[in-house]
């Protein structure tokens, strides 16, 4: 395809959308619910996950859901799926820490929504989250999709509104179908590691650590398995790719020096599965779906007022049988 590509916008508040297509790969964002990105369609197939409790097949929301800023534990979560950034890390301990989601401004608040075109036709559509209290933080993503494209560019900035020195690092979580997994038994998560380990660190056993194995040398893989919990890859060199059965998704980015959160993770993979009981020592957290989550995070960083850390990751999809 040639030429621009093509933006549209409908709805408001919680309802609206904004779709950026540009022939090849349709991209749907939602700025009213934490400024996620709701699809990703290529080929006529769709990457991310979605609550099918919440938003039916065209991400309208189902009859009687409310969907606000929300807070609470994690049981009170209205996790719509998608593609969203979160600052890091997370912890319930002391202001220091990220006590959500669910978190009423920068996960499940509005954000302003600035759609165009930028060079040769591209599209570029920026949200921005409110001012935080609770973090001092205002979030911004910056997508960029350009003509004929199987592929976007994510742009993130933190920006400290506060009066107060704060200390965070940006932190983008990409959920996936985890119950679409390729039949030939390739799928899962694969990860690119460089260096000294460990490589990994166990970091969220909700009912048990994942389990991680040697693809390759210097790529480790997460197969798909029954299980809720995290890893951490401290030493991931920079991509890492999610095989479904709707394709592969590629994310690359350069890693930055500094401390990275959560025992110096760069990447981190969750995993769950439907369990009949809630998990209690998650904040009553019961998932009910298979979901892969695709994280990647930048360094902690100490924000002055008014200072900013960013984070760029490049999204790359083929579909299943390239």
């Amino acid at each position: 395809m040639t030429g621009r590509v093509r933006v549209t916008r409908e709805g408001a508040g919680p309802d609206e959308r904004v779709v950026l297509d540009n022939g090849a790969l349709r991209l749907t964002a939602a700025p009213g619910l934490g400024g996620r990105v709701l699809s990703l369609r290529l080929a006529g197939r769709e990457f991310l996950y979605r609550n099918p409790r919440l938003l039916d097949a065209d991400l309208r929301r189902r009859e009687g859901v409310v969907l606000e800023p929300t807070e609470g534990p994690m049981s009170a979560w209205n996790n719509v799926g998608g593609d969203k950034t979160w600052p890091a890390p997370q912890g319930w301990s002391h202001p220091g820490e990220w006590a959500g989601p669910p978190d009423p401004v920068l996960d499940s608040g509005a954000y302003a929504a600035e759609a165009g075109h930028g060079a040769a036709g591209a599209a570029v559509l920026t949200m921005t989250s409110g001012d935080d209290p609770r973090t001092g933080l205002r979030l911004t993503r910056r997508i960029t999709l350009e003509p004929g494209a199987r592929g976007y560019r994510l742009e993130l900035t933190a920006r400290n509104t506060s009066a107060a020195p704060r200390t965070w690092a940006l932190w983008n979580v990409t959920q996936l179908d985890g119950a679409a997994a390729p039949a030939d038994g390739t799928g899962g998560v694969y990860v690119g590691v460089r260096g000294e380990g460990p490589h990994t660190v166990p970091l969220v056993a909700g009912d048990a650590n994942p389990r991680v194995v040697e693809h390759a040398p210097g790529v480790l893989r997460v197969p798909a398995q029954d299980v809720v919990g995290k890893v951490g890859f401290p030493t991931a060199e920079g991509w890492l790719r999610h095989v479904g059965r709707a394709g592969t998704l590629t994310q690359t980015f350069t890693v930055a020096p500094g401390t990275y959160p959560d025992q110096g993770s760069r990447v981190e993979v969750w995993l769950e599965y439907p369990l009949e009981r809630p998990l209690e020592h998650l904040g009553g957290l019961r998932p009910r779906d298979r979901v892969v989550e695709c994280e990647v995070l930048g360094p902690l960083t100490d924000l002055a007022p008014g200072a900013q850390t960013t984070l760029s990751i490049a999204f790359d999809l083929a579909p299943a049988g390239d």
